[in-house]
């Protein structure tokens, strides 16, 4: 039977084709990101179970399921954000560029800056826009005034949002709307140039408009660097996907590639997921 959210969901994995979707798998030869085994505990409670997934470059890959699946756990986890979180175990393997993350003698803050990541709700820093994109290269040693007004640019036009602020780039970062807030943030990540794009439902609290501003700039984004996003529903996450990978429970149920996932899952939970049965 095809329910109203089936017939939204394939109409969301139409657009993404149409904008040149690529067919992925969620196995291949050199991802930027490989995950293996990863199993994680908090507090006595196992958060992952044996997880094994490849994020590919220049591409978006969709982390989607119900809350509590494991998902943002997963993403902090490729940040390092957990370090410092008391009461936990891992087991596997996380590789970026063949090199595993969490070996003896990483350096973090480098990680941080090759794996950049964007949350939820936008938190601007005080002061005014121009601050916010450059605080991260100022921090870094970058003070030529040149390439600091380059970086503000370039960063502020892969979050879609140069032509929107370029003329108040001196005013406060406060004074912007919940959807440009956001995209600085974005933008605030871009600056340092990392390899690796989080974003852990960045356009939850967004409306419709700002929403479609967010989304377009993935579109751009995912030519120059890997994104992995948690989606705030399974329209915008059949939209996005290049890559999708169902998460339940902890484990990873079902991955593969975006169109074909929300179209002809394998597995019948995804199924059910996609189509509204639950969650």
């Amino acid at each position: 039977m095809v329910t109203p959210t089936t017939r939204s969901t394939q109409g969301a994995m139409e657009s993404a084709a149409s904008r040149g979707t690529r067919r992925l798998s969620c196995s291949s030869e050199n991802p930027k990101v490989r995950i293996q085994g990863l199993s994680y505990w908090y507090g006595g409670k196992q958060m992952l179970n044996g997880v094994t997934l490849d994020v590919p470059d220049q591409a978006v890959t969709v982390l989607f399921g119900p809350a509590g699946g494991g998902k943002t756990t997963l993403m902090r986890l490729v940040n390092r954000l957990n370090d410092m979180v008391d009461g936990t175990k891992m087991t596997g393997r996380i590789l970026l560029d063949g090199e595993d993350i969490y070996a003896p003698g990483v350096d973090v803050t480098q990680l941080r800056r090759r794996v950049g990541m964007v949350f939820a709700l936008p938190l601007p820093l005080p002061g005014t826009v121009r601050e916010n994109v450059i605080y991260g290269p100022r921090l870094a040693g970058q003070h030529n005034q040149a390439r600091l007004s380059e970086i503000t640019e370039r960063s502020l036009t892969q979050a879609a949002l140069w032509s929107e602020v370029k003329d108040r780039l001196d005013q406060p970062a406060l004074s912007l709307s919940g959807g440009q807030q956001q995209r600085l943030c974005i933008a605030r990540s871009l600056s340092l140039e990392p390899e690796v794009l989080l974003l852990d439902e960045p356009t939850s609290g967004l409306d419709p408009i700002s929403t479609a501003k967010v989304e377009e700039s993935l579109f751009e984004l995912k030519m120059h660097y890997a994104v992995v996003i948690v989606p705030h529903s399974v329209q915008q996450a059949a939209r996005l996907a290049d890559v999708a990978a169902f998460f339940l429970g902890g484990e990873l149920v079902e991955c593969g590639d975006g169109p074909q996932v929300f179209t002809a899952p394998q597995s019948k939970k995804t199924e059910d997921y996609v189509t509204g049965r639950f969650g």
